[in-house]
């Protein structure tokens, strides 16, 4: 049996939620599917995770710059498993309370896998759902370099879910989330490399400032490579090499 809607959305993050809201507030009959946890990037393994991160980084930096001052005295570490408890905190009751908003709104929701049937019929598990309008806004994943050794690596999704943090680990890419990742591992303690195929890191943002968060980076003992590609990545016992 088929279940007509005048939308169905497929994703449930920022976007989708948004258009999801707009369009039922207007009367329109609304699905929604996704084959994750409801909540969609942002909220559950990028923008707000990354957050909570970011801000202990930055109270581990504050207590640094006071103590060249002598304005406070003994140097505070990230207990790492703690952190990620915390963040837990934030991230795991946004799967239930985003499906809950969409039921008191009267928006159907679905879980699984949508596949199209035709240009307007999705079929989610033993659902057949067909909508007058479709919107997908799944989001990006990360591209695949296609080098030996490629199954070794870990996204940033897996970044944020790491029970422990390696006291090595190098970032291969020089962009904004490698960047930001690189900060936070070296001040909880990591020894930390990036790896940037370009001559520079950050190429779609302003040279002066990027200059100055490179030398930033290099003084808080990040090594950075750049004008290097990775090969691939090979096991070595209980570590990995880059080549």
């Amino acid at each position: 049996m088929t279940t007509k809607y005048d939308l169905v959305v497929i994703g449930t993050g920022a976007a989708a939620s948004g258009v999801a809201y707009k369009c039922r507030a207007a009367g329109w009959e609304v699905a929604i599917v996704d084959s994750r946890p409801f909540g969609g990037t942002c909220a559950l393994r990028g923008c707000d995770p990354k957050k909570v991160l970011v801000g202990a980084a930055e109270l581990i930096d504050w207590n640094n710059r006071m103590l060249e001052h002598e304005v406070i005295s003994g140097r505070p570490q990230i207990a790492w498993p703690a952190l990620m408890r915390f963040k837990k905190t934030f991230t795991e009751p946004v799967p239930q309370n985003r499906e809950k908003g969409f039921a008191d709104e009267g928006i159907a929701t679905f879980h699984g896998r949508a596949r199209f049937v035709d240009q307007t019929t999705i079929q989610v598990g033993d659902d057949t759902l067909s909508g007058r309008h479709v919107v997908i806004a799944t989001g990006a994943k990360p591209g695949a370099l296609g080098i030996p050794g490629e199954e070794h690596l870990i996204t940033s999704t897996q970044f944020l879910e790491l029970e422990q943090l390696p006291g090595r680990i190098a970032f291969v890419g020089g962009g904004y989330i490698s960047l930001e990742f690189a900060h936070v591992a070296a001040r909880a303690g990591a020894q930390v490399q990036i790896i940037h195929r370009g001559a520079r890191p950050l190429e779609g943002f302003d040279p002066d400032l990027v200059a100055r968060l490179l030398q930033a980076t290099r003084d808080l003992g990040i090594e950075v490579r750049l004008n290097a590609s990775v090969g691939a990545i090979e096991r070595k016992g209980d570590h990995f090499l880059v080549r």
